[in-house]
């Protein structure tokens, strides 16, 4: 189910059937992640232009083989796209991009303009995923004047320190996730300050996440679909299934509504979509962790390494999330728009 039961299309539907199943037998992360690039797959439609879903379907067929990969994944094909909308400099053959946007408040990056898009960075950047590995970044900081902005970085330059000294997580431990502290690093402004946040498809983006949350559940549920096929589930078993399955599905449905709503209408503001979207995957992949445990018990959590992975990787995952903080956010933009429930099933995204 890792394509929200319609069909992969166009050019990546061409590529080496087993490409995917091929990554699952690599060590996950970096090298993969190579190999993504190296055969076309990081050359997703862009969101918003007609083929959100396919988009889309590729991180969830990604995620379902491994979340650290679907990682750096989506946050490489992310960086391409942001690229492209703020019309950045074209991205070198077999570069590997981060994208870098995490705002703690203990990690504040400081731009100093040096003329013209020139730039030079100052100060840590947390949660940076790919640290090690990326070529490139995207990362997002702070003008003197207090402005917003983002910037282009070339991570052997001068001033690049790494560290993830501070990495000791168990569930998406292998995401290489570290600080970078930039000392003086020259880098290249992308688009204007206030850019990442204001342009359309930051919350394009942000629904795209969701996607991968959906295909890490959704190779838990196949997991316990194998496990069952093979053996003589109990009443029991079979309802924990039967939950997952139709949590899935109405994931699934709501994602391609999500989807076309933003191919429909690619320059609106797309936050109470995504946020709806969100809130909706994250919800179902904290049940269908729950039923999976409950269902198979400890055996496959002990004994079966891709869905020990699954299990550690997809809670930690889904926190990217800002949970009630999200659903007072729609809660607000549901209420200033006066959305009530849709008659006849229409208008179901029309905040």
């Amino acid at each position: 189910m890792t394509d929200f039961s319609t069909p992969f299309s166009a050019t990546l539907a061409q590529q080496p059937a087993g490409v995917l199943d091929a990554l699952a037998e690599e060590a996950g992360g970096a090298l993969a992640l190579r190999h993504l690039v190296a055969a076309g797959i990081d050359q997703l439609p862009l969101p918003g232009h007609g083929s959100t879903l396919l988009r889309w379907q590729w991180l969830a067929a990604v995620a379902a083989v491994d979340l650290n990969l679907a990682k750096l994944y989506e946050g490489h094909t992310d960086a391409l796209a942001i690229l492209d909308e703020l019309h950045g400099p074209a991205p070198a053959e077999g570069s590997l991009w981060g994208t870098w946007c995490a705002e703690p408040p203990s990690a504040r990056l400081r731009f100093e303009r040096t003329g013209g898009d020139a730039l030079r960075l100052h100060g840590p950047k947390a949660w940076c995923s790919g640290a090690t590995h990326v070529t490139h970044a995207v990362v997002s900081g702070w003008y003197d004047d207090g402005q917003p902005g983002l910037a282009v970085v070339t991570l052997h330059a001068p001033g690049v320190t790494i560290s993830n000294r501070h990495w000791h997580a168990v569930g998406m431990g292998p995401s290489d996730t570290g600080q970078v502290d930039f000392d003086a690093t020259p880098a290249l402004a992308l688009g204007q300050p206030g850019d990442y946040v204001a342009r359309a498809g930051f919350w394009h983006g942000g629904a795209g996440i969701a996607a991968c949350w959906w295909g890490g559940a959704s190779a838990i549920a196949r997991a316990m679909r194998r496990r069952f096929a093979a053996g003589k589930p109990d009443a029991h078993q079979l309802a924990h299934l039967g939950a997952a399955e139709s949590l899935l599905c109405a994931c699934a449905s709501l994602l391609r509504e999500c989807a076309s709503w933003i191919d429909t209408h690619p320059t609106a503001n797309a936050q109470a979509t995504a946020l709806r979207a969100r809130l909706v995957v994250e919800h179902a992949v904290g049940e269908i962790v729950q039923h999976a445990g409950r269902a198979l018990g400890a055996g496959p959590l002990c004994a079966d390494a891709h869905f020990a992975r699954l299990m550690a990787d997809l809670p930690v995952f889904v926190r990217q999330s800002h949970a009630e903080r999200d659903q007072a956010e729609l809660g607000r933009l549901a209420l200033a728009h006066g959305t009530t429930a849709p008659a006849a099933f229409g208008g179901w995204c029309a905040l």
